[in-house]
């Protein structure tokens, strides 16, 4: 397969030297071409436009920002359904509306092409490591032919049936771990402002009923005040805002998403350039 890869950010840029690494032939688009340079070193293939990219391709993966940017590069004038191949699979794992994943795959069938919606969990780490979750929505038969591209970026990959469906499997991802985030957080002021070593708190929590991702990976990097993003704040307010949206309109109660919410903009409010740290910067709300 010739794969197709549109958005080499924080995540992408991990999640495509995998692909190279299992010797896929990769092309890759950026719109900040520059940033994309150091991926060609490695081996990819740099396009100037996505039609030129789609069309070379038979599998195309995204993982842009938001669904804003997820809709103009599916559905647009010069989007990836009006120049995708016959027969080939579109797989888009930005976090994004399960209805837009829904469009999508409606718009790219009458083309007969094939859509998964397939968002991933791991962060920067687990892209980079090969060891992501990836959550699918979609045809069972095309999620079957691409199961070893998923397998060259992850680890732990469920088919969740339909579209939409893995869209929606990313939102309780994501409300299992806003909650989380404030614990942890108030769990390493706690151990800061007592006096104890923080460092030291970790290894007896980190291994006991406490333990999580978050707590393993997120918290010492909290310790260590080290901001920078494995995944943007402004993306996981984002990500907050669909589960809200879809929680209130299957008439859910959600007050822990939307505490997380208010405390992540609370902390954005404070000073702008923490929408652009990583999560684990909501300790300066804390301390």
């Amino acid at each position: 397969m010739r794969i197709g890869f549109i958005g080499t950010g924080v995540m992408g840029k991990g999640m495509i030297r995998n692909l190279l690494k299992s010797d896929y032939e990769v092309h890759i688009y950026n719109r900040t071409q520059e940033k994309a340079l150091p991926l060609v070193e490695d081996g990819a293939v740099l396009e100037k436009t996505i039609p030129e990219l789609v069309k070379k391709c038979d599998v195309v993966i995204t993982i842009v920002g938001f669904p804003k940017d997820v809709e103009e590069v599916y559905l647009g004038e010069e989007g990836i359904i009006k120049s995708a191949k016959e027969n080939s699979i579109l797989i888009d794992m930005t976090t994004s509306k399960p209805s837009l994943a829904e469009t999508i795959y409606e718009e790219a069938k009458k083309n007969n092409v094939s859509a998964l919606d397939a968002p991933v969990s791991g962060g920067d780490i687990g892209a980079r490591d090969g060891k992501l979750t990836i959550m699918v929505g979609g045809e069972r038969e095309a999620f079957d032919r691409v199961l070893p591209v998923f397998k060259a970026m992850g680890e732990n990959i469920v088919y969740q049936g339909e579209a939409g469906n893995g869209q929606h499997t990313k939102m309780c991802n994501q409300i299992a771990i806003a909650s989380g985030m404030l614990g942890v957080s108030e769990a390493v002021a706690y151990a800061t402002k007592s006096g104890l070593d923080p460092e030291t708190v970790l290894k007896s929590i980190g291994f006991g009923a406490a333990g999580s991702w978050s707590l393993t990976n997120l918290a010492p990097r909290m310790i260590e005040e080290d901001l920078e993003p494995g995944f943007y704040i402004k993306h996981f307010l984002k990500d907050l805002s669909i589960a809200i949206e879809e929680a209130e309109r299957m008439d859910l109660k959600h007050p822990g998403l939307k505490n997380a919410q208010e405390i992540y903009m609370n902390l954005i409010d404070k000073d702008q350039i923490y929408k652009d740290k990583g999560t684990q910067a909501i300790i300066k709300y804390y301390l």
